[in-house]
């Protein structure tokens, strides 16, 4: 039997991820934050072509088997590096990304499977001035980006792919054989990664990173989550701590959330229901069923959201958002 599947991470900078001074060069169209890319992945060359990403890791591979034994296998795929452009008023100029080599080890072969791995990144050729806590104590070169994808191909036909491991920074998107997004890095941490100390800190030295991963939200939660940030009055961006309660069941409540970055956990009547990452879009229950919280909100890791008033999103909306969003109902699909 022959196996062949593949998966793909994009990555990309969010709207409102970068923090401190560095706000000034997004602020003043020096630099730009990125559009979400697309549910359902492209053509890849077209979309770094058109400035859709800031790079892309593709694994693809195959494998044939006799019976659990493994009689051949292979890979393809690699970095796919997108470039940088900056502006000063009308005049821009775009700069090529500086790739590291592809890390791609012989696969695991075990009864029955096979294996593979595959980091893929670089950095931009802008200089990005930065303290880190060793000597020098300074660095001018921007800090290396990455992922780490997997991908196990099984006798009885069947692949699972995963994100392994990534930077803390930028925001990563991964989409399935398919080119379906089905999972994102949960959080992003610009102040760790613009202390990456050298290139020793991370996979072509002797470190990686692990990634907290989460289910993709869906379709109507992206479009809603357009109307949110760019359909209107400006929404307030709120941080949370990890432990911090963003809302308490029972407790009014007339504002919407959108979750921009971070793990959200949802509790009701002091049961664990789920964690809900980037995306999400909550707090319509209480705006449709009587101005109550229908859950807890707490957050597992470091948290933004984006805080709108219930009248940003129309009612009908509203309750279609609601009907996915049962949790306490039927065990699936996150609540608000």
């Amino acid at each position: 039997m022959r196996v062949q599947s593949e998966a793909t991470s994009v990555s990309w900078i969010p709207s409102e991820a970068v923090t401190g001074l560095m706000t000034l060069g997004f602020a003043t169209g020096v630099s730009h934050y990125d559009t979400p890319p697309p549910d359902e992945l492209g053509d890849l060359l077209a979309m770094r072509d058109g400035d859709a990403f800031r790079f892309a890791n593709r694994l693809s591979a195959w494998a044939t088997f006799d019976g659990d034994r493994p009689t051949a296998y292979g890979r393809d795929g690699g970095l796919v590096m997108g470039s940088t452009t900056v502006r000063l008023g009308p005049v821009g100029a775009t700069f090529a990304a500086v790739p590291m080599p592809d890390l791609a080890p012989e696969p695991e072969i075990g009864a029955g499977s096979v294996t593979y791995r595959q980091t893929c990144g670089g950095r931009t050729a802008l200089p990005l001035p930065r303290r880190i806590a060793r000597p020098p104590f300074v660095r001018l070169q921007a800090p290396l980006v990455w992922t780490t994808l997997a991908l196990t191909l099984r006798a009885d036909g069947s692949a699972e792919a995963r994100l392994e491991r990534a930077s803390p920074f930028p925001r990563h998107w991964f989409y399935d054989a398919q080119g379906q997004l089905s999972a994102k890095a949960g959080l992003t941490d610009w102040e760790g990664w613009i202390g990456q100390a050298s290139w020793a800190s991370t996979p072509w030295g002797d470190q990686d990173s692990p990634v907290v991963v989460t289910a993709a939200e869906s379709a109507l939660e992206r479009t809603l989550s357009t109307r949110i940030m760019r359909g209107g009055e400006r929404p307030e961006i709120r941080r949370l701590a990890a432990g911090d309660v963003l809302t308490r069941q029972g407790v009014p409540g007339s504002d919407l959330y959108l979750l921009l970055d971070g793990v959200l956990a949802v509790d009701v009547d002091g049961e664990r229901l789920t964690e809900l990452g980037p995306g999400a879009v909550l707090g319509e229950r209480a705006l449709l069923e009587g101005g109550l919280r229908t859950s807890t909100l707490t957050a597992v890791t470091p948290v933004r959201v984006a805080v709108a008033h219930g009248s940003a999103i129309d009612r009908a909306a509203l309750a279609e958002l609601a009907r996915g969003h049962r949790l306490e109902d039927r065990d699936q699909g996150p609540p608000a």
